[in-house]
């Protein structure tokens, strides 16, 4: 423990903290679950997992986060209700008052990387008034060698607050929570929310508006690596199956969520995971569920029974329970977290209208729209606003709450990289078949793994396909351990006219997603007619 920031100011350097109680700097696991324990901040559970709550906040506040409107960046950012302007004068009153308040607190400080290519690394220093905090941070990112900490100069600054709620209305805020990023500064400030994906999310933001400028695509995706060195990409929104199907026993894991393509190939941008653990079955992953089941993770908002288990099917907190480990709890992590340049890009949706077929090949231009989409569905009765009908959900660049650039410049530079190294892409729904959620079933998780692993290991490359009728998608004919009408949704519904209907439902709801991208699908040179058929 160090005593006051004048002993330590290396620990606070370049935050604009004068001082503290004190100051815990770069802590390593024990110490940090041992201070958290001290200081009430969680719980053990009887694996050894540290278990904390979130309270009123269990997820991401995306209507309290704000970019800085500054000159320097301004022009160049997706402006609108994903990425809110904040006045320069109302982001240094936040920081004022957020500086203010830390310089009263027990402090702990974290130095880590994010990036996994040594050319493309950032240097974050987090600063936070919990252990747990700092612990979640350590697990999620980039952990330097003990020997590069001394010289450690930070590029980019998290001042956390979570314990702070500011009075919105003289801050240009819509809340006491705030979530505020200054590119200009290199200064993220977050208050209000003990929410912990709020830090993970800020960084992937600062990553996503760093890259693109150096011709390298982030990617809210994760990444695995076959035997033969082949690496493969899994877009998908929440529920779609992204982290479950890119841990695969028979591939090596670069990642779970955020990576880049670059001309020599993919990289992460962390070093941990952050996964959701609701309904976690040990023999469906084996290797998540025993990750969360040990010492050095962080479980979110997971129910403890009384003799200390977690109790992962319990959603009384939140169904967005989550276990935040180091990669190398993975067995098969691969450790440099980088791999070759992809052979196979996987778009993942979970269609609940029963539509999409569970898999099909993409031409580039299809690829380009689905990306620029990024289509899944949200199921009704699983939110208090849905109704019986399943939602669509769009989310362009399969992850728009944190893209701080226009999808078309994530768009041209997917383009790019497809055209250069000629990769195929593949169209994959992990969602409902024979009917839509209600009626059909959910495909189930051993055909999707029997689709994909005909698909990466080059099975289907010379395979038949056929074309249908709605989105114009390439579907084989046959896949090995996959039943025939499951590949042909219209055979596999009851009722062929009721399929014809949801279909040209759902077309239309693409149609009308897409019409905004009307003057960046013209920028990309494409054709709406090769995307629908």
């Amino acid at each position: 423990m160090t005593r006051g920031a004048e002993a330590s100011p290396a620990a606070l350097a370049g935050t604009g903290l004068s001082g503290a109680l004190s100051v815990h700097p770069n802590l390593q696991t024990a110490p940090l679950v041992e201070l958290a324990l001290q200081r009430a901040e969680g719980k053990l559970s009887a694996d050894g997992a540290l278990v904390v709550t979130t309270g009123t906040h269990t997820g991401r506040s995306a209507k309290d986060k704000f970019i800085v409107d500054e000159p320097e960046t301004s022009g160049d950012i997706w402006w609108g209700s994903v990425n809110q302007k904040l006045s320069q004068a109302d982001f240094a009153a936040l920081a004022n008052q957020v500086r203010d308040y830390l310089q009263g607190q027990v402090l702990f400080t974290q130095d880590l990387y994010a990036g996994a290519a040594p050319e493309h690394c950032i240097r974050v220093r987090l600063v936070t008034t919990n252990a747990w905090h700092a612990l979640f941070a350590r697990n999620m990112f980039i952990r330097p060698p003990a020997n590069e900490l001394d010289a450690f100069v930070p590029d980019y600054i998290i001042l956390h607050a979570p314990g702070l709620s500011v009075e919105p209305t003289s801050l240009g805020l819509r809340s006491p929570t705030a979530i505020a990023l200054s590119f200009a500064q290199k200064l993220i400030v977050i208050s209000g929310t003990q929410y912990a994906g709020e830090v993970k999310k800020a960084i992937f933001t600062v990553m996503n508006w760093l890259l693109p400028a150096k011709g390298v695509l982030p990617m809210h995706c994760s990444a695995n690596i076959g035997p033969d060195g082949d690496s493969a990409l899994f877009f998908g929104l929440s529920g779609t199956g992204k982290t479950t199907l890119s841990s695969d026993p028979e591939r090596w894991l670069i990642g779970d969520d955020e990576h880049a393509w670059s001309p020599t190939g993919v990289f992460n941008f962390e070093g941990g995971c952050y996964a959701k653990v609701i309904n976690l079955r040990q023999e469906a992953e084996p290797e998540i569920w025993a990750a969360a089941h040990r010492f050095g993770t962080v479980l979110e908002n997971v129910v403890l029974d009384a003799n200390g288990h977690v109790d992962l099917d319990d959603d009384s907190l939140t169904p967005n329970t989550r276990a935040c480990y180091p990669l190398h709890f993975i067995a098969n992590a691969e450790p440099s977290g980088a791999g070759g340049v992809p052979r196979n890009v996987v778009m993942l949706t979970a269609d609940a209208f029963g539509v999409m077929p569970p898999l099909s090949r993409l031409t580039p231009e299809q690829a380009m729209y689905h990306f620029l989409s990024g289509y899944t569905a949200r199921v009704a009765g699983t939110e208090k606003e849905l109704g019986k009908e399943p939602v669509a959900t769009f989310s362009a660049c399969f992850g728009a709450p944190f893209m701080p650039r226009p999808p078309g410049v994530y768009g041209r530079l997917l383009m790019h990289y497809l055209s250069k190294q000629k990769t195929n892409v593949w169209l994959v729904n992990t969602g409902w078949t024979r009917g839509p959620y209600g009626i059909g079933t959910r495909i189930s998780i051993a055909h999707t793994r029997a689709l994909l692993r005909a698909a990466l290991t080059g099975t289907l490359d010379e395979a038949p396909f056929r074309e249908e009728p709605y989105f114009g998608l390439h579907v084989p004919l046959h896949v090995a351990g996959v039943p025939q009408d499951m590949l042909d949704p219209s055979r596999a519904w009851p009722d062929p006219q009721a399929y014809a209907a949801k279909a040209r439902h759902l077309v239309r709801l693409f149609k009308e997603n897409f019409a905004k991208f009307v003057d960046t699908a013209a920028d990309l040179d494409m054709q709406e007619k090769a995307v629908h058929a």
